[in-house]
This record gives C-alpha cells, sequence and structure tokens, in this order.
C-alpha cells in the first residue's frame, strides 16, 4: 500500500471566502500515482472547514448567509470567547460546515457523484492556514 501527504496553503483577502479546491486535490491524486484507495482532505485550522458540496454560485452565497444567521460575527459581545480575539463566530461556523472529507479513488479519480467538487471555507482568514491532503491505496 502507498500513502502520499501534502499541504496546501491558503491565505484569503477576506474575513469570508469559499474556494474551489477540487482541481488542487486533484493535482494531488495525479502526483500520488494512487489509483485505487481513499483520499483524506481536511482543514488543520478550527476556523475553515473542508466539505463538498455543488459549485454553483448562488449556492455558496446562500452558505454565507445561512452561516451567518446561525452564527453572526457581530456584535462581538455575544459570544464569551471573544476576549482575546473576535473569532468565535467563525468556530462555530467550521463546526457546522465540518472539518474533513473523505473521497473514494477509483481508477485514478475522485469518485464523485454528479456536481460533487471540493471546497475549502474560510471563516476567519487574512492569515496563512493550511489543508492536509492524504491518500492512500494501489
Amino acid at each position: 500500500m502507498k500513502s502520499y501527504r501534502k499541504e496546501l496553503w491558503f491565505n484569503t483577502e477576506k474575513r469570508r471566502e469559499f474556494i474551489n479546491i477540487t482541481p488542487l486535490v486533484e493535482e494531488c491524486l495525479r502526483e500520488s500515482g494512487i489509483k485505487d484507495g481513499l483520499l483524506l482532505c481536511n482543514a488543520m485550522h478550527i476556523t475553515a472547514s473542508v466539505f463538498i458540496n455543488d459549485d454553483e454560485r448562488g449556492l455558496l452565497q446562500d452558505f454565507e448567509n445561512f452561516l451567518e444567521k446561525l452564527a453572526p460575527e457581530k456584535p462581538y459581545s455575544q459570544y464569551r470567547h471573544n476576549t482575546l480575539e473576535d473569532n468565535a463566530d467563525a468556530h462555530l461556523k467550521r463546526t457546522i460546515m465540518g472539518r474533513e472529507v473523505v473521497v473514494a479513488v477509483t481508477d485514478g479519480r475522485l469518485d464523485f457523484g454528479p456536481w460533487e467538487q471540493i471546497f475549502y471555507g474560510e471563516f476567519d482568514g487574512k492569515r496563512n492556514k493550511r489543508v492536509l491532503v492524504k491518500i492512500i491505496g494501489e
């Protein structure tokens, strides 16, 4: 069995962004040479997320609106965590969207359903953060 590991680094211009990272993950799969196995992709920061969904512009804005209703950024005073930082909402948004995805690898390709794409969700950006890609298989 083979194993492959790579870190992808992101530094977003805005506090919150959604980035389709499918092409980067597919490049990792090509580099790995693994044809059949499993791919894990996870955010290595507690205010960021990796998730699978459709790459549809309206849907990404809907995620933003939905998350802001559930865990609004402001007022900062509504959160007990916001003593040294102002990112309590980002921690909650990450919990809602999830930490990681696992995708089957079949014949050297991500074994996706229709329209599925992998996204990096940033909820407290403007600084360097990483995503781990780990692939095991043959």
